[in-house]
C-alpha cells in the first residue's frame, strides 16, 4: 500500500535497521517496553500469527510499525492489532491510518470478521484516529494478570 510518498510494506525479516527503528520509537509507546534487539524481533515474526507492517518515508526510513494478530479460535478467526508506533517526527501525515488501513483489509482478506484493537481512554487523538479508521468501543471488560514485577 503506498500514498503520501508513505510505503506500507510487510516485514518478512529482522535486521538491524528495523533493530534501530525499534530503539527510536518503542519507547514512544511504552516507557516500561524492553529494547527489541535482532533475536526478540527474529521470534515476533516468527510466530505464524503476527504479520508486522511497517511504514516507510519517501526517504526510505521506517517511521511507523503496526503488529497485526490472527489467530483460529472455536468462534473464527480473530484479528486484533497490537502496538500501532508512528514515530513522532512523522505525526500528522496519515501514516497511522495507513498503517490501519492495510491491516483491516489483510485481516479482512484472510477471512477474519472483525478486527479488535485496545487503546488507553487517555490516548486521545489515538482514539479518535481510530473512530475515523470505523472502530467503535465495545463494551467489555479487559482484564489482566501482572506477570513480570
Amino acid at each position: 500500500m503506498e500514498t503520501q510518498d508513505i510505503r506500507v510494506e510487510i516485514v518478512r525479516e529482522a535486521d538491524q535497521e528495523l533493530v534501530g527503528a525499534f530503539a527510536r520509537m518503542l519507547p514512544q509507546l511504552s516507557s516500561t517496553a524492553e529494547a527489541l534487539d535482532l533475536a526478540a524481533l527474529d521470534r515476533i515474526l516468527a510466530c505464524d500469527a503476527n504479520t508486522m507492517l511497517i511504514a516507510r518515508s519517501a526517504a526510505g526510513a521506517v517511521v511507523g510499525t503496526l503488529t497485526l494478530v490472527m489467530f483460529p479460535a472455536p468462534a473464527g478467526l480473530r484479528a486484533r492489532i497490537e502496538d500501532v508506533i508512528v514515530d513522532h517526527a512523522a505525526r500528522g501525515q496519515g501514516i497511522a491510518g495507513l498503517l490501519i488501513r492495510e491491516a483491516i483489509r489483510l485481516a479482512r482478506e484472510a477471512g477474519a470478521r472483525t478486527v479488535d484493537l485496545t487503546s488507553r481512554p487517555d490516548r486521545a487523538a489515538a482514539n479518535r484516529l481510530y473512530e475515523r479508521q470505523g472502530f467503535r468501543q465495545r463494551e467489555s471488560t479487559v482484564y489482566r494478570v501482572p506477570l513480570k514485577s
